[in-house]
């Protein structure tokens, strides 16, 4: 069971790290296995196991000797359009979550409201009580003074009525 933990690990980091750290990861890893081979083919008396298990450790070294000659290499242009993969990511995910309503639910539960909706629902629960002076006036006024496509609607309104008459 520890051995595949172990492994998702090592396969977790290989996903993180750049070519040239995989290369390193991969290599001390191959290292491991053939010196448990050798060891293996020492205990059984295979000389066959043993030195093939060298030769595989051998191998390794020198790929771990040749590894600080070699750098990543990654165009530019491949990472300037991983970063705008990423913006665009972004901005689609925030855009969505906008216009699907889920920002308005999270605005609402978190208690931030915009001033003008407070000030709307405010003037709304006076106009309902019958103390209070407030009318119909004044909460299409604040309407129309806080939301600029309803002021042109209700312009638009007004003058279809005035046509009609």
């Amino acid at each position: 069971m520890s051995r595949i933990l172990y492994g998702m690990a090592v396969m977790l980091l290989l996903g993180a790290c750049s070519p040239v750290q995989r290369i390193a990861v991969n290599s001390n890893e191959i290292r491991n296995e053939a010196q448990a081979l050798a060891a293996h083919g020492v205990k059984t008396q295979d000389t066959v196991v043993v030195s093939h298990a060298e030769r595989i450790d051998d191998l390794a070294s020198d790929i771990q000797v040749t590894l600080p000659g070699v750098e990543d290499k990654t165009p530019a242009w491949l990472s300037t359009l991983r970063w705008w993969g990423i913006a665009i990511a972004v901005v689609g995910i925030a855009f969505m979550v906008w216009n699907s309503g889920i920002g308005s639910v999270v605005r609402v539960a978190i208690g931030w409201l915009p001033r003008k909706k407070i000030v709307q629902a405010e003037l709304a629960a006076d106009m309902l009580d019958p103390s209070r002076p407030e009318g119909d006036r004044e909460m299409i006024s604040a309407m129309r003074a806080s939301d600029r496509e309803f002021d042109a609607a209700f312009r638009k309104a007004q003058e279809r009525r005035k046509s009609k008459t």
